[in-house]
């Protein structure tokens, strides 16, 4: 922020110590009604004279009551005069002056609710007096009333009904701001009327105006937010009605009673606070002496103000000020009812898409499978021209979006600046993102939800710029000024075109709360989801151990029964009764060769089954030594074969020594195996180390498999090949898996069709 601006936000204008000339103002303590401090023209306008007061109902003018008729701006240069009173008799009078008003009217003011006493003649002059507190401080302002300011809200009721009639016919916000603007332009008389809105960076623009031709038209123009500073803001918010008759006015100090410290003067609530020098210079730079602002307030915020602006001085009596803050309010409640009526509109709409992206999702085992498959929904449900989903690094994306890589770095860069935040959105990424400008034709406007940050899970709609021109009532890059100690406002109001690029079509509140909405339901289906899992997972638990203990049960007690079975076969060849048998021997035979077979399933299912239930026993296992030990058991396997082996250093790993030598005779089986029909069989081994993996792979030329039937290869009795072709159990690569599993690692194959196949075995490379 530049140091004129910093300054000018820093600018005490609710303690200015000033009140304007068009009025006196007297502070008493509220205990004990002591007078605490007067403004400098006090006792010039009391005189010797105490308060008259005349009866609220009463509609005479003052030359009418006998006295001479002039304007409240003729009697403010009298009301300039200033009397540095000092003495005690002179706070005396002005204590006489207030106990003889308090006798009128014993009601106690507060900040919020000042108290109104009925009109009074002071000297020559008479008075609206209000009174409001102030901290420990009761403040009585005495406005000066003239001929023209003579009046009541009844007098103004006929117009004030027809002018809420007007405003409250209006269901189009364009023609409530030009209605509403033609409606204060008629109660006040001022040259220019406008409607004046806030955006959310506090910048302002004239949505409606009426205007007599004799000021510069300013609608549809932007002001930047240095024109109200923010504490200017925040009284426009508390006070709601603020008038400066002429802008050419000399202020009136307030004078502290000697020996009463009680600090400065809180004038935030007060009538006749005098305005900084530099909003002054401003209205002289504009072109307008007389100005009169009333508030909008919707929900409580500053929505926008109903700014008057005269080419001439200009009074606004007290009635009026009051008809325009009621209409100002009746405004206000017209554009709160019609901008919620259009979100309410908008929201229905948005929960109608809403609730068929997730039937969508409830029908998909991952939710956002139910969002890439139906595109068109995805992206009205924002109206955004692209939209993505990234799980674990992977991208899926539906129309205009950034590539995969851009869009990861903006998931990154989330994850890093927003780790909390349950709806990140923007209009202008570039502003907060550097080095994304590149990408504002697809991705200016940016609505994001993280779903998941364990497992880095985001949604994310895009939008593409708008390049647009904005019109602003004068350079908004030269706002302020300083010259010397003095800071000045801009001096040019003139047209001035900017032309804006990075910057999406903003996302609207309905879209930000149906995003919001969106991301609690997902995360609903995901924990019903996970909850599903759960309660399958330990389901399968249950199962898998019921299974286990009874592989290991079963197992177990059939070895013996077989191991008989062989035992008293083979006592049967050698008995010579079974010479005079001619088929005997066959049949012995086969009854051995099967009970063979059946114990090595036996013993397979039983390692299968000791390898899931038996504890982890981790030690540092040199493979090379494993590998060696494996090839040496199985030496008969090779008996008569040519085989070419290629086996680098293979290392060491940190696991079950046991478990390895099975993985490793299990795979290097196989492979003497599946080569047997080859005249030169090529077995190879290697080894990859990397982001924390030891992958190793077992490599032949043999027979190979199909692809397609990849999932079979690591199941319980699963086989490709039949058993007249290739003898074995079904179980050594299950086997294989389970011990990867335990281990934190995995299992997979890569083949082809009497080409050979890879067997990968992947685990953890760590140390012990």
């Amino acid at each position: 922020m530049k140091h004129s601006e910093l300054a000018c936000e820093r600018e005490p204008i609710h303690i200015p110590g000033r009140i304007q000339p068009r009025g006196f103002l007297i502070a008493v303590d509220s205990k004990d009604w002591t007078v605490t401090r007067a403004s400098a023209n006090a006792l010039a306008c009391i005189g010797g004279d105490t308060p008259t007061p005349i009866a609220r109902t009463e509609s005479q003018s003052v030359a009418e009551r006998g006295g001479p008729s002039r304007t409240a701006l003729d009697l403010g240069s009298e009301l300039a005069a200033v009397d540095r009173f000092e003495r005690d008799a002179d706070w005396a009078r002005i204590t006489h002056f207030i106990e003889r008003l308090r006798l009128t009217d014993r009601s106690a003011p507060t900040v919020h609710k000042a108290v109104h006493y009925a009109p009074v003649e002071v000297g020559s002059g008479t008075y609206v007096v209000i009174a409001h507190a102030a901290g420990a401080e009761t403040i009585f302002e005495f406005e000066a009333r003239d001929d023209a300011s003579d009046g009541s809200l009844d007098i103004l009721y006929p117009d004030i009904r027809e002018a809420i009639e007007s405003i409250q016919a209006e269901v189009d916000l364009s023609a409530l701001f030009s209605v509403g603007s033609a409606v204060f332009r008629d109660l006040t008389g001022f040259d220019r009327v406008l409607i004046y809105q806030f955006d959310e960076q506090a910048n302002g623009t004239v949505v409606g105006e009426a205007n007599s031709g004799a000021l510069p038209t300013y609608l549809n123009l932007r002001f930047p937010a240095s024109d109200i500073p923010a504490q200017a803001r925040e009284l426009y918010r508390a006070n709601r009605v603020r008038v400066i008759p002429d802008a050419e006015y000399v202020p009136i100090d307030i004078v502290d009673r000697p020996a009463v410290a009680m600090g400065p003067l809180d004038l935030s609530f007060s009538a006749l606070r005098a305005v900084s020098p530099v909003h002054l210079e401003y209205m002289r730079n504009m072109g307008t002496p007389a100005s009169f602002s009333v508030s909008i307030l919707v929900d409580g915020a500053l929505w926008g103000l109903v700014s008057c602006h005269h080419a001439r001085p200009k009074q606004v009596p007290h009635h009026v000020r009051s008809a325009c803050d009621l209409l100002a309010q009746v405004l206000a409640t017209q554009i709160a009812g019609q901008v919620r009526s259009a979100l309410d509109s908008e929201r229905v709409q948005r929960q109608r898409t809403q609730s068929q992206l997730l039937a969508f999702m409830a029908q998909e085992e991952q939710f956002f499978l139910g969002l890439t498959a139906h595109p068109a929904e995805w992206l009205a449900f924002v109206d955004a021209d692209g939209a993505a989903v990234v799980v674990d690094g992977v991208c899926t994306t539906a129309g205009l979006v950034p590539d995969d890589a851009s869009i990861l770095k903006i998931v990154t860069w989330l994850g890093k600046h927003h780790p909390t935040t349950e709806v990140f959105a923007t209009d202008a990424l570039s502003e907060i993102m550097p080095g994304t400008q590149h990408l504002a034709g697809v991705a200016s406007g940016v609505v994001a939800i993280s779903v998941s940050q364990i497992h880095s899970t985001y949604v994310l709609w895009f939008r593409p710029e708008v390049v647009r021109t904005v019109s602003w009532g004068g350079d908004p890059n030269a706002s302020k000024r300083v010259v010397g100690e003095r800071l000045h406002p801009r001096e040019s109001f003139a047209l001035w075109k900017e032309s804006v690029r990075f910057k999406a079509q903003p996302w609207s509140v309905a879209q930000l709360e149906s995003v919001s909405l969106l991301r609690h339901a997902i995360l609903g289906i995901v924990l019903r989801r996970a909850e599903e899992l759960a309660d399958l997972s330990r389901e399968l638990k249950r199962s898998n151990k019921e299974l286990e203990a009874f592989s290991y049960s079963v197992s177990h007690d059939l070895r013996a029964p077989f191991r008989h079975i062989v035992g008293y076969g083979e006592l049967l060849l050698e008995d010579p009764a079974l010479e005079q048998v001619p088929s005997g021997k066959r049949y012995v035979s086969t009854i051995i060769e099967s009970a063979q077979t059946a114990g090595k399933l036996v013993d397979g299912l039983l390692g299968f089954s000791q390898a899931g239930r038996s504890s982890l026993k981790r030690t540092t296992v040199d493979i090379d030594k494993v590998v060696a030990y494996c090839r040496a058991i199985l030496e008969p396997d090779m008996k008569g074969r040519n085989i070419e082996w290629d086996v680098p250093e293979l290392g060491s790993v940190v696991a079950d020594a046991t478990m390895m030598r099975q993985v490793f005779q299990n795979l290097l089986s196989n492979a003497i195996k599946y080569t047997r029909g080859n005249s030169l069989a090529h077995i190879s081994l290697t080894v990859e180390r990397k982001q924390g993996m030891a992958t190793f792979s077992v490599k032949d030329n043999g027979v190979g498999f199909d692809m397609a039937y990849t999932s079979k290869l690591f199941g319980v009795f699963q086989r490709l090949h039949r058993m007249e072709q290739f003898e074995g159990t079904g179980i050594g690569l299950a086997n294989v898996r389970r011990i990867a599993q335990r281990h934190g690692g995995t299992v997979w194959a890569e083949g082809k069709v009497d080409e050979g196949a890879t067997f990968y075995f992947s685990i953890p490379d760590r140390a012990e």
